[in-house]
């Protein structure tokens, strides 16, 4: 009896992940896809870390990116040498309503 019940809620729990995964908003950039939460994420990282907060270094790139929560898709943008300028970018369109798919750049949007 456990056996089934486990089987039969394995492939509706899979749906829902599935399901959940096509209502993401994505933002295209530069030749970058986040999805608008990672860029929601990455505002709230820079707000509660301050600069002081993530290691020095000598390197080039933004400093969030040493932040361990940066998420994955937003880690490629470290690589790119207009890495802040895109993710002020990111943050910018993210405010303009991309959920309602008023930017061009956003898709998958309610």
């Amino acid at each position: 009896m456990h056996g089934s019940l486990v089987s039969g809620l394995l492939p509706a729990v899979v749906l829902l992940l599935l399901l959940q995964d096509t209502h993401s908003v994505y933002i295209q950039y530069q030749g970058f896809q986040v999805q608008l939460e990672s860029v929601k994420k990455l505002s709230d990282l820079e707000g509660r870390w301050g600069p002081r907060s993530y290691p020095q270094t000598q390197s080039l790139v933004p400093s969030v990116c040493h932040h361990p929560a940066l998420p994955p898709d937003l880690q490629p943008v470290c690589a790119s040498k207009e890495a802040d300028s895109v993710f002020e970018d990111l943050k910018s369109i993210a405010k303009d309503n991309c959920e309602l798919c008023v930017n061009v750049a956003c898709t998958g949007c309610l």
